[in-house]
């Protein structure tokens, strides 16, 4: 089990999360993360460390800051009456930042004294995650090497709290995840004692068929699998860290997403593959906004060996990544985030125009691209018109159009403008209608 901020910032859910560990004799690894925000004004402990670290190494006052820390501490301890003194461990924390151990030391302590107190609270045993998790010395996942360990340590325990987000390189220092990546923690530990489902308890009931700040209380994916979740996560679904898949995958453990203030419902299920049916012919909506198309035309292109490997050659050497590729007989469009390519966008074009000589390129920012992901679209007749029906309803112009090969998924292009009316279109003709 996996517990991340908002279900830990205080006392209060705290005992929500003891409750539903004690609920099941068969929950046995929690991964807590640090607090996280108690309300809209609150401060996330992991941001405050930050801001304590900073301040002490560049001799600024920090104390403040730091006290503001183990105060929300010592009410998560005095809220759950627990007889719990964190103040040598708070003395050996200040003394490592005056002596610069780094800022993802720092950022981790907000993990490491959350799952001391979650041990204390729950009567499991502490493992520290700087002898089970390990990354290699340029900072990279060692993900063999801390399997093993995994396997080794915790065979003996019989219950453990592991804190998430960070580990140990092979030169003791201590490395962390990406932001959320106590995620990624849960996941490796589930792989490492080959769990029977890794649970992630968060603040909403599961993943939602489309982002709820466009589309009012949308629907809960109740399965999804491997590869949609990969797909809506790439381009911008954020309830579960992406990199969390990987390990649980390649044993095949499902991962189910609760909500811990309703902790009765459902949630989603995360599966390598399922017989089960969505209810809707899709499974989720997700998009970003900004990307910029670059348009590239060229007579009788199509007769031409090596175009496209010429044109592509330019983003390249430019270190640009690219996002899609839709094309014509006589043209390929080239979709780049905007934000990474507009200050080497000359040099890219003339690149181009070096090494493929296509007869203009054109240019056009202000994109948005929206996934609409469904394993129930392979089987469907229809998908792809009832997605140009619904925009075209509300009045929405498609500017690009690419669909993979698996048929798991169909991505459209709209002015940024339109993003938000576009997703609540999709949703309504796919979700809503069935709905009513």
């Amino acid at each position: 089990m996996k517990f991340g901020g908002s279900s830990l910032a205080n006392a209060g859910q705290f005992k929500k999360a003891g409750d539903i560990v004690r609920a099941d004799k068969s929950r046995r690894y929690v991964v807590p993360s640090a607090p996280g925000k108690r309300d809209g004004k609150d401060d996330k402990i992991t941001d405050l460390l930050y801001q304590t670290y900073d301040a002490a190494v560049s001799g600024a006052s920090y104390k403040k800051i730091y006290e503001k820390i183990k105060s929300r501490y010592r009410g998560i301890i005095d809220g759950l009456n627990l007889d719990l003194n964190l103040e040598s461990e708070f003395d050996n924390i200040e003394e490592n930042f005056l002596a610069k151990s780094g800022r993802e030391y720092a950022a981790s302590r907000g993990e490491y004294l959350n799952g001391l107190i979650m041990a204390e609270y729950l009567g499991f045993e502490f493992i520290d995650a700087d002898r089970i998790v390990y990354f290699n010395d340029d900072g990279s996942f060692d993900a063999e090497f801390t399997n093993k360990e995994i396997e080794e340590v915790l065979s003996t325990v019989e219950k453990a709290v592991i804190p998430g987000f960070y580990g140990i390189d092979h030169s003791g220092r201590i490395r962390t995840f990406s932001r959320g990546g106590s995620d990624i923690t849960g996941s490796i530990i589930a792989r490492g004692i080959n769990a029977d489902i890794y649970e992630n308890w968060t603040d909403v009931s599961g993943f939602l068929v489309a982002d709820p700040n466009i589309v009012d209380e949308p629907a809960v994916i109740e399965t999804i699998t491997y590869r949609e979740l990969r797909e809506l996560s790439y381009m911008g679904a954020s309830v579960l860290h992406e990199d969390a898949i990987f390990p649980v995958r390649k044993e095949g453990i499902p991962i189910n997403i609760k909500n811990t203030n309703r902790p009765d419902d459902r949630g989603t299920m995360i599966v390598e593959s399922t017989c089960k049916r969505s209810p809707y012919t899709i499974t989720g909506i997700a998009g970003k906004k900004g990307f910029c198309s670059i348009n590239i035309d060229k007579a009788m292109m199509n007769n031409e060996v090596g175009f496209c490997r010429k044109a592509l050659q330019a983003f390249e050497d430019s270190s640009i990544s690219i996002e899609h590729m839709p094309s014509g007989i006589d043209t390929m469009s080239v979709i780049v985030h905007q934000e990474e390519f507009q200050d080497k966008e000359q040099q890219v074009v003339a690149s181009i125009h070096r090494l493929a000589k296509p007869d203009s390129v054109e240019m056009e920012s202000g994109i948005a691209l929206i996934a609409v992901v469904g394993r129930g679209m392979r089987t469907t007749r229809g998908t792809a018109g009832r997605v140009f029906s619904a925009l075209a309803h509300a009045r929405i112009n498609i500017k690009m159009i690419d669909q993979g090969s698996s048929e798991l998924n169909i991505i459209v292009g709209v002015s940024d403008t339109d993003f938000e009316a576009a997703v609540r279109a999709i949703y309504d003709i796919f979700v809503s209608t069935q709905l009513n």
